[in-house]
């Protein structure tokens, strides 16, 4: 091969995919046999990390998928895929609006309760008590980060977000079963404990905190976090960007139009009254 061929092909490596005409290999199988023997949550693990999981595993990590599809046409990033549509975007256009909302804010948490997560096990590692390392970790992520601990706490689930006790059942099962540890499900419980405690009134879990808690578990980075949950909310993204496209419905803004939004600016003709 001459060295100008070699300069194109190795511009891109990759271990992921490897084609050849009438051959497809990902991570080296033939996609041949993975069609029909492994399911979606397998392969996307098997394409991120490089090795297939075991069904327990993956029956774990689709807990966690199902769990954060969707959270109604409130939520920014839903919105935003409804208005798209009726601003005459097709579905992956909508999808696109939607998911490129799914930041630090709105979206990003899961990724941030993962970190938050690994600086309590560190501490605990080093030898101090769960209860103190917890403790000590949200003083520290409220110092240097943010007031507001993620994974913690919701604007309209109170007093407990109900996706959050059924995935941390769940790993307890998985846990009991030799699937997981259980070491980032006493993590959790541990931060739930310290911010009781300093508000005086329960502080739920949220849907972030737990699946931060089985992505954890499992051993996915704290980015690939944020990155699963946006393969989650596309499901429902999709789901409203199509149903809004059969309700039909034209430039549709983010409230009806008989509502106005408040103006803070000069006003010429009051300020001559």
């Amino acid at each position: 091969m001459s060295k100008a061929r070699n300069d194109v092909s190795d511009w891109w490596e990759t271990s992921i995919i490897d084609m050849a005409p009438g051959q497809i290999r990902f991570r080296g199988h033939p996609i041949e046999e993975l069609i029909g023997t492994v399911s979606f949550p397998q392969m996307i693990w098997l394409l991120t990390r490089g090795e297939l999981p075991s069904k327990a595993q993956a029956t774990l990590l689709e807990c966690a998928l199902v769990a954060a599809v969707d959270h109604g046409p409130q939520a920014p990033s839903i919105a935003a895929a409804r208005m798209a549509v009726t601003c005459g975007l097709g579905l992956n256009g909508a999808m696109a609006s939607a998911v490129n909302m799914l930041d630090d804010i709105h979206g990003g948490a899961g990724e941030q309760a993962v970190e938050l997560y690994g600086w309590i096990d560190k501490a605990a590692d080093a030898g101090m008590p769960l209860a103190d390392a917890a403790a000590a970790m949200v003083d520290k992520w409220q110092t240097d980060r943010d007031a507001f601990i993620p994974g913690f706490g919701h604007r309209f689930h109170k007093p407990a977000d109900p996706r959050a006790p059924r995935l941390l059942a769940l790993v307890d099962e998985a846990a009991a079963a030799g699937t997981v540890t259980g070491r980032f499900a006493a993590i959790g419980r541990a931060i739930q404990d310290v911010l009781d405690a300093r508000k005086g009134k329960p502080v739920p879990m949220n849907i972030d905190g737990a699946t931060a808690v089985i992505y954890a578990e499992l051993g996915f980075a704290g980015p690939l976090a944020r990155g699963l949950f946006c393969l989650s909310r596309s499901v429902g993204v999709i789901a409203h960007a199509w149903e809004q496209m059969n309700q039909g419905g034209r430039n549709k803004g983010p409230t009806p139009p008989a509502y106005r939004w408040t103006y803070s600016g000069p006003n010429p003709i009051g300020d001559n009254m």
